[in-house]
């Protein structure tokens, strides 16, 4: 499974707007509504926020992996940001959060949906690819940088 199979550069964030979770995750909702890619921003940022619920998704290493189910995802599909300044996530290891890679998928896409996980993490483990990603400025440079990567870890 490759990246681009669910994430399109039109949804990749270089600079988040927000200054904390709750916020950042709405920003990502609404990019995805706003590409029509999802169709209902508060339907799926529930369904996030009910998996945060659960515990957070920030795994460490400044970054985090939000995903959800919903019956209101057609495909797999999903968001990416980077915060300049850092977000307070509660994250595992208590450090700010730049990295955010939102996944959503439908409710019957489990094992697509474990896959891209799968992917995304291997991807995100990478200190290098952490470390470049946080620089860059435009949609095009995350994007690209993110489909070399994922090239690169097959």
């Amino acid at each position: 499974m490759k990246i681009a199979d669910f994430l399109r550069k039109e949804n990749c964030v270089p600079a988040l707007a927000s200054d904390n979770k709750e916020e950042a995750l709405k920003e990502l909702c609404a990019l995805l509504v706003k590409n029509g890619d999802v169709k209902d921003s508060d339907a799926i940022y529930e369904a996030v926020i009910d998996r945060e619920r659960l515990g957070s998704t920030g795994i460490g290493d400044h970054v985090a992996i939000p995903h959800a189910k919903s019956n209101n995802v057609d495909s797999l599909v999903a968001a990416f940001g980077v915060s300049q300044k850092g977000i307070d996530y509660h994250a595992v290891d208590d450090k700010p959060v730049r990295i955010i890679f939102l996944l959503l998928a439908s409710e019957n896409a489990t094992g697509s949906h474990l896959k891209a996980l799968a992917r995304i993490s291997r991807l995100l483990k990478n200190e290098k690819f952490r470390k470049d990603i946080e620089k860059v400025k435009s949609q095009d440079e995350i994007y690209n940088l993110i489909l070399k990567e994922n090239d690169n870890g097959k």
